[in-house]
């Protein structure tokens, strides 16, 4: 998991980055890696949640400026020192060498061809790997070029794909996927290709909206694939919709949800339900130094951060539907929901992700309002975890769902259509009539995603 730690920026629009030195008369000196280094340290030792796990970052760690001086030196790089005094339970804490790239990527800006894919390892333990498309953004390259969910391919500028090279052949700008098929156990190229650009593209996460007759009962479907609060008003007006419609039973897709915004978990919470306004949802644990400051106890919502009144479904149970890319702040809904509904999770296993991360700059208050114009380093690193009203928190395996059934790369139907697999089944449990699921005979391992060099990949913040 290591790989993920460090984000370069997908890409670099020069002009806002540089442009924040062009307004400056005097030319800023370029900060030493002594200086950066030094940044990263008492940033950690400030916020770090896991301070109290890193011996380094004790406050009495050094006995003299200079032990501290020659501490700092003994790093050739940030990445250096940043991955030196994380815990050994975090994998989610990162830093960025571009901090512009990355509030870039909170605000849904990524460079993307519209193809959102997974990986799976072969199930011949080769070691080659084929990507699947999980949906297909609009108005982008590949959907102009006719990919479609359910495509499958196996190699990218003629190279097989394979556990070794996949992460630099997924990262270029511009590439050729070659299509293939799968029959559960063979992947077999057809000989087609289709070639795909990524350009900047800012993503509209309310998938798709929709209600759905279900035996002579409206149920609403959404699909909601990241927690990006800029589009929170649009996701208050599609849970308008639904609820002008007269549902009765909700079902949340977020199987491919890696996560984001804490504010913008509560507001779904807070769609979904409405009955529990003021109430309790979470609260946050900040470390030892910290927590008196900082620790909170975060309610039900009643209105989104625009100011405009939540539309409030008032449901006493939910449908949602998950897999192992369902993490952070997908897990937060679920956690924080479960003491006041029922929860109903049909799909897989989530990933497992109870922390938030806060960004730290270089700058005297640690916050983005004067930092330091000699470098664009920030860091990302876990301040608190998230306790629901219960208790219950620290999920490292993930939730476990109530109704297991996994995506079947050979049939994963359409996207909220009635019959796609996991949707069918979770309207069968709304009417009462389960059936039985099938299984793989071989259980097929995801390695990565086409959002995995993201900065916010699977992570939840404030």
């Amino acid at each position: 998991m290591k790989y993920f730690k460090y984000f370069v920026g997908m890409f670099l629009l020069g002009s806002i980055t540089t442009g924040c030195f062009d307004d400056n008369d005097d030319v800023v000196p370029v900060a030493s890696v002594a200086e950066i280094n030094d940044f990263i340290w008492k940033g950690m030792n400030t916020f770090y949640l896991y301070k109290d796990d890193v011996p380094d970052l004790a406050n009495n760690r050094f006995s003299s400026e200079e032990e501290y001086n020659n501490f700092l030196n003994s790093f050739a790089s940030p990445e250096a020192i940043f991955e030196a005094l994380q815990s050994n339970i975090d994998e989610f804490s990162f830093l960025v060498a571009d901090y512009v790239a990355l509030e870039q990527s909170f605000d849904g800006l990524t460079m993307n061809n519209g193809m959102e894919f997974g990986l799976i390892r072969y199930p011949d333990g080769s070691g080659n790997v084929f990507g699947y498309v999980r949906y297909v953004l609009p108005n982008t390259d590949a959907e102009s070029k006719g990919v479609e969910r359910g495509n499958i391919f196996n190699t990218i500028n003629d190279t097989q794909i394979t556990q070794d090279n996949f992460r630099g052949l997924i990262n270029l700008d511009s590439y050729t996927i070659g299509l293939a098929t799968f029959d559960g156990t063979n992947v077999t190229p057809t000989g087609a290709s289709i070639s795909l650009t990524k350009v900047p593209y800012v993503e509209n996460p309310v998938f798709i909206s929709k209600t759905i007759n279900n035996g002579g009962n409206l149920v609403g479907y959404l699909m909601y694939n990241a927690f990006t609060s800029d589009f929170d008003d649009e996701l208050n007006a599609a849970i308008g919709d639904l609820k002008s419609a007269g549902i009765t039973d909700l079902v949340l897709d977020v199987r491919y949800n890696g996560g984001g915004s804490v504010e913008s978990a509560i507001d779904l919470s807070s769609m979904i339900t409405g009955q529990f306004n003021g109430e309790i949802f979470t609260v946050d644990e900040w470390n030892s130094e910290l927590q008196n400051q900082f620790g909170q106890i975060r309610r039900f919502n009643q209105e989104i951060k625009t100011g405009e009144a939540i539309n409030s479904l008032n449901l006493s149970r939910v449908y949602i539907l998950t897999t192992g890319r369902s993490a952070s702040a997908s897990e937060l809904v679920i956690n924080g929901l479960d003491p006041y509904i029922e929860v109903i999770q049909v799909g897989t296993n989530t990933s497992g992700k109870f922390q938030a991360s806060r960004t730290v700059y270089d700058s005297p208050d640690f916050g983005r309002q004067g930092a330091n114009l000699g470098h664009t380093y920030a860091m990302q690193p876990l301040v608190l975890r998230s306790i629901n009203s219960v208790g219950f928190t620290d999920y490292f395996d993930g939730f476990t769902p109530e109704i297991e059934i996994a995506e079947d790369f050979t049939n994963l139907g359409v996207l909220g259509d009635p019959d796609e697999p996991l949707l069918r089944t979770a309207l069968n449990a709304i009417s009462g009539t389960r059936i039985a699921t099938k299984s793989h005979t071989v259980k097929l391992e995801s390695i990565g995603d086409s959002n995995m060099f993201s900065p916010i990949y699977e992570r939840m913040y404030e």
